[in-house]
């Protein structure tokens, strides 16, 4: 198998998206005779690469300090790449691409799938983005949720689209002690843990870190030691903080800024609920709190049924419903629930969304591409 992929960034920066689409080169990778340029827009050859030893894959790197030269640049590579080695497949990595690599391939007579992730396409698209996206062979998204409201937005032919879910990584996610130098930085001892790993951006307010502000004081109101640590960054904190302020339980919420993804772990053994009640495509973060055995709870309208399996692993709650917040996070903290078995939840976790199953249903869509 001969196929291209070409994405914006992918190395260059931490998210919810780069994390995804590094799992599926991995997985591409691990499967026999097959064989990939990889195109990079946004990223430099300097950037931290845990793929770059991979023989399957070549990678072709763009970044630019003038960025209509690195799209020039991708342009003119790729044409040539594909005038050259004729792949039987072009994968578009994301929806800001897809204008370029339809009018490349419908040139070049070669079959394209766009790869999507959530917001991107969740809106009406530009004409020549949504014309790009309706001549594709197929388009992957990660969720039926996506794909729902991809295909409504864009007049999409739902049997175009395939299901391509996130996964986790079970041997860096998994139960353990909470480290006490993490419980000492964050005034953790003898206290109940609730937990939100989110970019706190004012673009995207809906992560839930407000509306769990919003249900502490009824939380207290039962569990009188509970703490909620915010895990990320952005322009929204000075907000959530006067928020708690206004709400007199700044004192319980802590902001821990920025994370990085090898110290994750650490923290969600801090936890004892994961709570993100939101509107993700998906929710990477899900997988890896139960992949740690921390009970979670989320949106009940987005991506997230799926790696909640429709709430059989979790709670499911309105996103904009403090009190339903507040309850959910109750019963969540007696552990009492069936839904905060840890190793239940860890198994159930990886049996569905594990590394081996991306790679099985990789190889499920390569196969149609053939």
């Amino acid at each position: 198998m001969r196929h291209v992929f070409v994405f914006i960034e992918v190395l260059g920066a931490e998210g919810g998206i780069q994390s995804y689409i590094q799992d599926v080169l991995s997985a591409y990778a691990s499967l026999p005779k097959a064989e990939a340029d990889v195109f990079l827009l946004r990223d430099s050859q300097a950037a931290p690469n845990p793929l770059r030893h991979c023989r399957q894959l070549r990678f072709h790197y763009f970044k630019s300090t003038r960025p209509m030269l690195g799209r020039v640049r991708l342009t003119v590579a790729l044409m040539s790449c594909l005038m050259r080695y004729r792949p039987e497949h072009v994968f578009c990595g994301h929806i800001n691409l897809a204008v370029m690599v339809n009018r490349l391939c419908r040139w070049l007579k070669l079959p394209y799938t766009v790869l999507t992730y959530g917001k991107e396409v969740w809106d009406p698209l530009p004409p020549a983005e949504q014309a790009a996206l309706a001549a594709a062979e197929r388009f992957w998204t990660i969720s039926r949720y996506s794909r729902d409201l991809a295909c409504q937005a864009n007049q999409i032919d739902p049997g175009q689209a395939r299901l391509l879910p996130c996964v986790v990584d079970g041997r860096q996610f998994m139960p353990g002690t909470a480290p006490d130098a993490l419980v000492a930085q964050y005034s953790l001892k003898e206290s109940l843990v609730l937990m939100t790993v989110a970019r706190l951006w004012s673009g995207d307010p809906y992560k839930g870190v407000d509306m769990t502000i919003r249900a502490l004081p009824q939380i207290l109101q039962v569990f009188s030691n509970v703490k909620y640590l915010v895990i990320g960054r952005g322009d929204d904190q000075p907000r959530l903080a006067q928020l708690a302020e206004d709400l007199g339980v700044a004192e319980r919420v802590i902001f821990a800024g920025f994370v990085p993804t090898a110290a994750l772990a650490d923290h969600y053994r801090l936890a004892d609920v994961y709570v993100m009640p939101s509107r993700e495509g998906f929710g990477i973060v899900y997988l890896e709190a139960m992949a740690c055995g921390v009970p979670v709870i989320s949106g009940d309208s987005d991506g997230s049924a799926e790696p909640l399996q429709d709430g059989r692993l979790g709670w499911q709650v309105s996103y904009r419903d403090a009190d339903a917040i507040a309850q959910a996070c109750i019963e969540a903290l007696k552990g009492e629930d069936s839904r905060c078995q840890g190793d239940w939840l860890r198994q159930e976790t990886l049996n569905r969304f594990s590394a081996s199953a991306l790679a099985a249903r990789l190889t499920e869509l390569l196969s149609e591409t053939d």
